[in-house]
């Protein structure tokens, strides 16, 4: 059952209800599209159109050839003619069969070199969109982009072109060489084709319900495993008792997906049986159409030969002329599924690298918000007016309640989005200006959700600077307190961290991902909550090691922690999209304003729970 964009079953020769809403609009500047991708193996396609050109010809030897034996060797009993023919169709079939190997390796190679094309173009597409529509796209879909859309390209190319291909060139062949023989004989197993539709269609329609409800019930046992055992969801099943539950609701979604495939295999197998009987009809008519005409009438043109060459070649017309039925059926998903790879390369990236950008010192730079304005949605203001500057070599604190753009503000310095309004500089150039992977490369940022990819710990340093020696690992794992586990470990350096560094805690990982912004030693530092998953140990284990890392380097931190609030130089206040307050830990607390309300409400009882740990420590 072919699969439909998106990775969905589908019967063949039906479109879904969403297939005929969303159906592409065939258009030449789409058709020109698609053929750009095919132009580059135009020579290939040449060979492969000739060898299945040549098969379909040489296909029909053999069933001539069966005429010429009962004809002139078996009614003749010449025996040695009888060899003869024989190993004439053996090695017409032989040739067929190669010329059809053959064909189908240049059209695999075709169709893999096209989705290797088709892979690298939509991974360095997406590789250089923004960040916000990885916020927003949802990542199965970019998933599926990635690997079942293009790789149904591979179906397209090889399978449903070939196809058409083959099968034209079948049914044409067959139909002159049926006409030659007898246009009577050809007429009558004609006849039978309309006989093979209209079964095909009803029958089709029937097993095509059969097959969205099972799809229905697959997609939900699959939610069901999947939502059950992950990691998450089992731990929870555990944690609340609920495996019987679980066990029962699968067991009724299976029995329910079993009985629906039973349905829609009976329903297969009566199908077979009809479609037999009417594929034997053919030939039964014909054996009645030449028989009379022989019997009856005494055509002396007519031979028990031709009658049998004409069954042989009955039989090959009914397949194609099935398959050929179900063309626009197989060119609208084909359209679809490069629609769908299309709509992914028209989106364009808002966030480029200017041609020729500045690449400013960044030794000493200042970072200087201007008057910046930003917003994710229109209707919902965010950053309205934020203007501060932060001095070479100084580190400012960012505070302000849940929700008021603390992340947002920082973010706009490596252009993970762009200001509305106003500029960000860095040593007085527009971020804009710059060379964004020169600007990124001098940037450092440790976010309160560390990410880790599934590998070793050496790894994942080794993606700061790739060319870092083990010293240098050591030292910025011995500066980040990460060194000690490290050693602990049997395999070191090279322990594998798990999906997303599952393996390790929160700590460690926090801690592993300091070591990495160590190692890439950047000009500015972004601190986002950088010790939000540390207990009070953790934190004063790698206090120092921040100190270190932001000796002498422009940074900016987020914090909700007020001992790393009162290592500032200047506190931010954020809120109502502008900065509030501006000041020293004492100035703020004097004013009583939105600061001292935060320390009361959030930084005073975090302090108190760190005391309270300290003294019992």
């Amino acid at each position: 059952m072919p699969a439909m964009p998106g990775g969905g079953r589908s019967p063949r020769g039906f479109l879904t209800d969403e297939e005929k809403k969303n159906m592409p609009k065939v258009t030449k500047a789409l058709l020109l599209r698609i053929l750009s991708y095919l132009k580059p193996y135009w020579l290939q396609f040449l060979f492969v159109f000739l060898a299945i050109l040549l098969s379909a010809s040489i296909g029909l030897l053999p069933s001539i050839i069966t005429g010429r034996i009962v004809d002139q060797a078996l009614v003749g009993k010449n025996m040695k003619l009888l060899i003869q023919l024989l190993l004439l169709a053996f090695a017409t079939l032989t040739a067929s069969h190669v010329i059809g190997v053959l064909e189908s390796y240049i059209n695999a190679w075709i169709s893999q070199r096209i989705i290797f094309d088709m892979r690298n173009q939509m991974y360095d597409h997406l590789q250089h969109m923004p960040h916000a529509f990885f916020t927003t796209e949802r990542q199965g879909d970019i998933i599926t982009r990635m690997n079942t859309d293009i790789s149904g390209v591979s179906s397209v190319i090889s399978g449903t072109l070939s196809q058409i291909v083959s099968n034209v060139a079948t049914v044409v062949t067959t139909l002159v060489a049926l006409f030659t023989m007898s246009w009577q004989l050809a007429l009558v197993g004609l006849v039978v084709i309309p006989l093979l539709i209209l079964p095909t269609r009803s029958v089709g329609r029937t097993r095509w319900k059969l097959a969205s409800a099972s799809q229905a019930k697959h997609d939900e046992m699959n939610q069901l495993v999947n939502e059950t055992l992950s990691v998450s969801g089992s731990l929870l099943v555990k944690l609340f008792t609920r495996e019987k539950q679980e066990y029962e609701r699968f067991r009724t979604v299976n029995q329910e997906v079993t009985k629906l495939n039973l349905k829609e295999s009976r329903s297969g197998k009566w199908f077979g049986v009809v479609m037999g009987m009417f594929t034997q009809l053919g030939p039964l008519l014909i054996y009645f159409a030449g028989g009379w005409l022989i019997i009856s009438r005494g055509d002396p043109a007519l031979t028990v030969g031709t009658i049998t060459a004409t069954v042989s070649l009955i039989n090959r017309l009914y397949r194609p002329v099935q398959s050929l039925l179900n063309i626009q059926v197989d060119f609208t998903r084909s359209l679809a599924l490069f629609t769908r790879i299309f709509d992914y390369f028209d989106m364009k990236s808002t966030i480029v690298s200017p041609e020729n950008g500045k690449r400013p010192e960044l030794q000493d730079a200042d970072v200087c918000y201007d008057h910046v304005v930003f917003s994710y949605d229109p209707a919902k203001p965010l950053l309205t007016d934020i203007s501060f500057t932060v001095p070479a070599g100084k580190m400012y604190a960012i505070v302000g309640p849940s929700g008021s753009g603390k992340s947002t503000v920082v973010n706009l310095i490596p252009r993970l989005y762009d200001v509305l309004g106003g500029a960000v500089r860095l040593g007085g150039v527009d971020v804009r200006e710059m060379d964004l992977e020169y600007l990124r490369a001098n940037i450092g940022v440790v976010t309160q959700e560390t990410y880790l990819f599934n590998g070793t710990i050496r790894e994942n340093l080794l993606y700061a600077k790739a060319d870092a020696s083990q010293a240098e690992l050591e030292r910025a794992c011995r500066i980040a307190s990460i060194d000690e586990y490290i050693r602990s470990q049997p395999d070191g350096y090279d322990t594998v961290v798990g999906n997303r560094g599952l393996k390790l805690s929160g700590g460690e990982k926090q801690r592993l991902s300091i070591a990495r912004v160590i190692l890439k030693n950047p000009r500015i530092l972004i601190l986002d909550e950088a010790t939000s998953a540390l207990d009070s140990i953790s934190e004063h284990a790698i206090q120092d090691a921040l100190e270190q890392l932001m000796e002498g380097r422009t940074s900016i931190v987020i914090a909700h922690r007020l001992s790393t609030i009162l290592q500032a130089d200047r506190i931010l206040v954020v809120q109502g999209g502008v900065i509030a307050e501006q000041g020293s830990h004492e100035e703020l607390l004097a004013r009583g304003g939105v600061y001292r309300q935060l320390y009361e409400t959030q930084f005073r009882t975090i302090l108190d729970l760190e005391e309270k740990h300290e003294t019992k420590a």
